[in-house]
């Protein structure tokens, strides 16, 4: 499952994203785009304004508590509700409003509510994991960052600092959001496996049988080979934007 903003839940392509809208060239054509970029631009504020919601309640959590245990549930609820709502940025590419592959937007996506609701929320006993909490961490500071730089890329004034903070927090995020996916599905293994969640035995009428403990293992496999790609490709990027580099990609 390919990293989206930190993590390989979450990890983008950048080439667009939901910071820009393809230029039209009759009248029709933009007034659509106008209505496309208002859209844009409301989608990113609340996407922003909910991470950020969603951290400054982990932190008066922690402050309060003084443990991370309890932290998932207390938060989890603001935590379904913006990850699912990204769902629309597949939209987006559907559309036609934002030059990025819908399959590429679509694992992304997916693989985050993967996490979300069919790893911590499915498997109670793994929520007071720190491994959770770790990528809570990763997932909050990257959308933030993220759909900040994109909201003001859309009104034209992108700052300094969040085009920086864009380009920069990856190199420490991606890592660290990979590890705490990776430990996090590990730890659901013996729960899965014990309990046989998800899976599907023979006999049964369909004729046809799945094992989540096994599909979760291909899972954690399959960072090997996509972790490095997303991460070199951000590498890359930040390169060509902060450092003004001509990138030449190989074709395959």
């Amino acid at each position: 499952m390919p990293c989206r903003g930190g993590t390989m839940a979450s990890s983008e392509e950048d080439g667009g994203g939901n910071g820009s809208v393809e230029e039209k060239e009759n009248g029709k054509k933009r007034s659509l785009g106008a209505l496309a970029t208002a859209w844009l631009i409301f989608y990113n504020v609340a996407m922003t304004a909910g991470w950020l919601v969603l951290g400054i309640a982990m932190v008066r959590f922690y402050i309060q508590k003084g443990t991370h245990r309890g932290l998932f549930r207390s938060v989890q609820k603001t935590l379904k509700f913006f990850q699912t709502f990204a769902l629309l940025e597949v939209v987006h590419c559907a559309v036609g409003i934002v030059r990025t592959s819908v399959l590429v937007t679509g694992v992304q996506v997916s693989s985050r509510i993967f996490m979300v609701w069919f790893i911590a929320h499915s498997i109670k006993q793994i929520q007071n994991e720190e491994s959770v909490i770790l990528f809570l961490v990763v997932w909050t500071v990257t959308e933030i960052t993220r759909y900040s730089f994109y909201t003001f890329n859309l009104l034209n004034h992108l700052p300094y600092f969040i085009k920086w903070a864009r380009y920069n927090f990856f190199i420490i995020l991606y890592p660290a959001g990979v590890a705490g996916e990776l430990l996090t599905i590990y730890a659901a293994l013996p729960y899965v496996k014990k309990t046989g969640m998800f899976s599907l035995r023979l006999p049964n009428k369909y004729n046809v049988s799945f094992d989540y403990y096994y599909f979760l293992i291909i899972v954690m496999f399959s960072y090997i080979p996509l972790f490095p790609q997303l991460y070199f490709h951000m590498l890359r990027q930040r390169r060509k934007v902060l450092h003004g580099e001509v990138i030449v990609e190989k074709d395959d």
